[in-house]
This record gives structure tokens, C-alpha cells and sequence, in this order.
């Protein structure tokens, strides 16, 4: 981190020079605040006014160290870089400066150029084990890596949405320097890294702030997980603006995922950090920041590249629709696509979002989402898997298991050569077999707590409604619900899965060739339903050639004529030519019908 951007952070631990750290914390509950480091006496620190404790002593880089909040209370720092074990431990000072470079001079690459390749990096064997896949991945074709959460969370197995100290990499995975390693070799590849952050909310275990800090909370909101995050506060503002900042310019990263930001009541800081992050990092890098957001709030959403806001959002709509038309399931928030699928897939591949304003059923029927069809295609993150939607499974069975293999490869060629920004899951590229649990590693009664919480989700399902069958859906504090979670990369070299990443692997190499060139300036040209299960769609490209993607997810052929032009795959031959047949998908390229 620069200088300049040392100078402005208000919050935590910052190396000034050999033998010398400054502590900040913002405490406007507590009476005094010392600190604490191993071997010395407790040392006063001044209070500034404004609930703000800052104090300069002479220690440096490797120094534990903890904020005495009451006399019977030492906490970690909340904006810790670095922990001494696990959440409840000392805080570690960190030399920023430490970890020498090997490509200092990587700006990051275009988005329009991203293929998003999730993963948990606990399940990949932590920093050093992602760093290993690195080359693999680059080879297959993907451009950028997006981390699941890995800032501290309490024990050694988590999904990471259960952190509480937002800017500290969690140990389980490795050091600071590990996670460094990480980003460079990444970028020696050319791949960009992403991270998923979690801003909206703090874990059950290890958060101290509401003891010396309670006003980073309302209680006039509530969240599926307690009292609202006071987004009102400048210092609660400033706390996540520089999280966010320090994970960009300490570690490099190329861009944030914000985790669930509709339960962040504060459109404006959302649009406020997203500015501020642009001004620090500077117009010469390329860094990118994604939303998740049930509430399909185009206004948070860039029209431009000069224009504020978030470059894109995780299109679930579009997710949703893809899997009522494979799975043909209807239940939970699925049934407010399941009545016309194919016609919502239409609007989500014309327009962005399914839902516009319009009520959905799943949301109490109330209006969800604003129009979005002014959105270019790249501001749309779109899978068909990712760790939500398999993970949030009872037993989180991978697509491969719900849907036909033939329909499958059809919503394949889909997802990899629509003009949107494609994100597959780990393991989906060879049809990994191992499910995704949700898992953790709580113990007493916190881990009974979301043991029995987890079974509840399931109770409205049809097939958990005997309480019986609820026990049957694994316990998330099971050692053995992460070891399942690990994919079987030895799949990868049989037959049936070696075809799988074969797919993958052409169709990569057809979209770097013939999509992303001509990404910059497309527009869509609209879409139509061919019947319930089949759609086509047209984009004109940035250099005036036309894209139409005809999809067929039906048991049926339906009437389609051929589309003119190049035939860039096709997964199954025409026996009838004005038929496309049942489960099929093709995508042609031509040129502009005016030229």
C-alpha cells in the first residue's frame, strides 16, 4: 500500500518504519482503551475524541497484540491484517512492504475479457493449493479466479460468509505472504483474482464490537442474521471503504464480489465506496467490482465504463431460469420462474434481469428490480452453478446429478458464448461428482444452533417434511461435510469427465477467438421463445456482426430456421432443417443483414 493510502486509514495497525506502529480503534463505548502486547505493561492509549483511541509505540513487524476495551475485556482488533491463531486470538503486525513483487507492473485485464472460475480455498488445500491449479485453469481458458471468502472466521472449516474480521486472511489457509504468492503467480499467467467480501454482516462467533462499539448497529433493522450493520455512521463507512481498499492495493487484487449487498440499507455508500475505490487505486489499473443483489437495482450498475457505480451483478434470474427449464423443479424461490421459464430466459438474455418492477410471488409479492435492458450484456455475471446454488442444496448435489447430460451441454454452449461474463464453479468443467455442503466448524451449543437451523430451512420442501427425513441432511459442523466438499480432480482423466473438459476447454477457445474480440459496444438485438423450453437470442457485436444463440431445453424439436452465417457449434446435427431438435444448442456468427 502506498503511502498516500497510509495516511488516510483510520483503522488498525499500520507499519510506519523499523520499530514503529501506529494503533487506531474506534471504541465510543469504552471508557479507556489500552494495548496490550505480550511482555509489556498495558499502555494507555489518548483518546481523540469521537470514540477514537490512537496511540504510536515502538514495535514492529511480528508484534501480538490486543485493545483492552473494560477490565475484563481484551479484544482483537477489528481491522486486524493478521491473527496469532484463530479469531479470539492477538492481532500480528504486518510489514506491507515485505512480499517483493514478481510482476509489479500487472494493470489487470479488460472485463469484458473475464471467464469467472469460483472456488473455496479451503477445499483446494489453501493458498499454496490454489496457487498449484493456477496453470490448469489458465490452460482451460479461464481469465479470472474469484476467491470465496477468506477473512477470519472462528475454526478451521468455513464457507467464509461467517467472518468477523473483514481485512485478516484467515491462517487456516496460510500467511499474508501465502495469499500474496497466490495473487502473483496469477498474475504471471495472466489471470486476474477476484474476491468475495462480506460487508452486509459479521459472523455469530468472534465479533466484539458490539461490547465497545454498539453503534456500528441499528436495531431499528434486523437481517436474516440479527441487527443491521448502521451504514448511517461515518466510521462504520469508512471501516468496510477500507477493507475493501486494502485488499485492492495491499494483496492486488483485480476486484471485489460484495456478498448480499441488498441487505446493506445504504444505496449511497455502496456508490460512494465504489468511487472512492476508483480514486485510490487509480485510472492505470483495471479493477473490477461485482454485486450480488436480490432487489435487481440496475441504478447501482454501470451503463459505461466512465459512469459510476458496480461493472457487474450475479445474474441469479438468469440461473434460475436455466435450472427450472433442466431440473423441471418448482419448489422455494424456483416457483416464481417455473410457470414461463423459457420466457424469462428470453428477457434475462435481451434484457439483464427477469424481474423489472415487476411482484415476485417469492418476495411476498412485492416489486422487485428496475429495468435494466439500457445495461450492457457485460454487466451481467451468469453460471449455472456456483456455491450458492449448490451448496444451499440439503445435499448439495451438482447439476450434473438433476439434469439430462444432453441438456446440459446445450445450456453449456450458453453459458460460455453469450456476450454476459460466464462464471463456472470448481470442478464443473470435468462434471465433478462431489457435492458442495454448507459447512463450518462451530462447537456447543452455537454448533447445535445451526445444525438444527440448516434443517429447518428444508422443512417446507415436500420431501422434508417428516422430520425424520430432515435428519438426513448433513450436519455442517461434521469434519466429514468438508471432506465430501473436496473435488476429485483424478475425474478429470476418465472418459466420461474427460469429454466434459473437452467441451469446456473448445468452448473457451471459441469465445477468446470469436466473442471477447467483439464484446466492447455490443448490444442485444432482442430474444423470443420458441415454445415453453426454447429461446433465441441476437446480439449485434461491437464490430457490427450478429450473434444468435438458438437453445432448445425441450423434449421436443421446435420450429426454428436456420440462422445465417458461420455455424460456430452446434451440439446436436439438424435432421429436419427448419427444426432445431430437443436439448440442443447452436450459435451462429454473420454478417449485419444492412451491409
Amino acid at each position: 500500500m502506498s503511502a498516500g493510502n497510509e495516511r488516510r486509514r483510520l483503522f488498525g495497525a499500520t507499519f510506519q518504519a523499523p520499530g514503529s506502529t501506529r494503533f487506531r480503534i474506534w471504541a465510543p463505548d469504552a471508557r479507556t482503551v489500552h494495548l496490550e502486547i505480550a511482555g509489556v505493561p498495558p499502555v494507555p492509549m489518548t483518546q481523540l475524541g469521537d470514540g477514537w483511541y490512537e496511540i504510536e509505540y515502538d514495535c514492529g513487524t511480528g508484534t501480538r497484540y490486543r485493545y483492552r476495551v473494560s477490565p475484563d475485556l481484551a479484544v482483537p482488533d477489528p481491522a486486524s491484517h493478521a491473527q496469532a491463531g484463530d479469531v479470539h486470538d492477538a492481532s500480528i503486525v504486518v510489514d506491507p512492504a515485505a512480499y517483493r513483487w514478481k510482476y509489479p507492473d500487472w494493470l489487470g485485464r479488460p472485463w469484458h475479457e473475464a471467464v469467472i472460475y469460483e472456488l473455496h480455498v479451503g477445499t483446494l488445500g489453501g493458498f499454496a493449493g490454489v496457487t498449484n491449479r493456477l496453470e490448469q485453469l489458465a490452460q482451460l481458458g479461464v481469465t479470472a479466479i474469484e476467491l470465496m471468502p477468506i477473512a477470519d472466521f472462528p475454526g478451521p472449516r468455513n464457507w467464509g460468509y461467517d467472518g468477523v474480521l473483514p481485512s485478516a486472511p484467515d491462517a487456516a489457509y496460510g500467511t499474508p505472504d501465502d495469499l500474496k504468492r497466490l495473487v502473483d503467480a496469477a498474475h504471471g499467467l495472466g489471470l486476474m483474482v477476484l474476491l468475495d467480501v462480506v460487508y452486509n454482516h459479521f459472523g455469530p462467533e468472534g465479533n466484539y464490537l458490539g461490547a465497545y462499539a454498539s453503534g456500528f448497529y441499528r436495531h431499528d433493522r434486523t437481517t436474516p442474521w440479527g441487527d443491521a450493520i448502521d451504514f448511517r455512521r461515518p466510521q462504520v463507512r469508512r471501516f468496510f471503504t477500507e477493507s475493501a481498499i486494502y485488499w485492492l492495493t495491499e494483496y492486488r487484487f483485480d476486484g471485489l464480489r460484495l456478498d448480499a449487498v441488498h441487505a446493506i440499507d445504504d444505496k449511497d455508500f455502496l456508490l460512494d465506496m465504489a468511487r472512492e475505490i476508483r480514486a485510490t487505486v487509480g485510472p492505470e489499473r483495471q479493477v473490477h467490482l461485482v454485486l450480488e443483489n436480490e432487489n435487481n437495482d440496475a441504478g447501482l450498475l454501470r451503463a459505461a465504463s466512465d459512469s459510476p457505480g458496480f461493472d457487474a451483478q450475479w445474474a441469479d434470474d438468469l440461473h434460475h431460469c436455466l435450472h427450472v427449464l433442466l431440473t423441471g423443479e418448482r419448489e422455494g424461490y424456483y416457483g416464481d420462474f417455473a410457470p414461463e421459464p423459457g420466457a424469462l430466459l428470453a428477457r434475462c438474455l435481451a434484457e439483464g434481469f427477469a424481474f423489472q418492477g415487476e411482484p415476485a410471488p417469492h418476495a411476498a409479492g412485492r416489486q422487485r428490480g428496475t429495468p435494466s435492458a439500457h445495461l450492457p450484456p457485460t454487466a451481467f455475471v451468469i453460471c449455472l452453478q456456483n456455491h450458492d446454488q449448490i451448496g444451499n442444496r440439503a445435499f448439495g448435489e451438482r447439476l450434473g446429478r438433476l439434469a439430462p447430460a444432453d441438456a446440459l451441454r446445450a445450456a453449456t454452449v450458453l453459458l460460455l458464448l453469450t456476450p454476459q461474463i460466464p462464471l463456472l464453479f470448481m470442478g464443473q468443467e470435468w462434471g465433478a461428482t462431489a457435492p458442495f455442503l454448507y459447512f463450518a466448524s462451530y462447537e456447543g451449543e452455537l454448533a447445535e444452533a445451526v445444525r438444527n437451523g440448516r434443517r429447518r430451512e428444508f422443512a417446507h420442501f415436500a420431501a422434508f417434511a417428516d422430520p425424520e427425513q430432515r435428519d438426513r441432511i448433513p450436519d455442517p459442523n461434521d469434519v466429514r461435510s468438508f471432506s465430501a466438499s473436496i473435488p476429485d480432480v483424478s475425474e478429470a482423466c476418465l472418459p466420461d469427465h474427460r469429454a466434459w473438459l473437452d467441451l469446456h476447454r473448445r468452448l473457451l477457445a471459441l469465445r477468446a477467438a470469436e466473442i471477447v474480440p467483439r464484446l466492447p459496444g455490443t448490444r442485444s438485438l432482442g430474444a423470443t421463445t420458441l415454445g415453453k423450453a426454447a429461446v433465441r437470442a441476437g446480439w449485434r457485436m461491437g464490430d457490427g456482426m450478429e450473434l444468435t444463440i438458438a437453445v432448445n431445453f425441450g423434449t421436443e424439436a421446435v420450429a426454428c430456421p436456420p440462422a445465417a452465417g458461420r455455424l460456430l457449434v452446434a451440439t446436436e446435427p439438424r435432421p429436419v432443417p427448419q427444426m432445431l431438435p430437443p436439448r440442443t444448442a447452436e450459435v451462429t456468427l454473420q454478417e449485419p443483414a444492412d451491409v
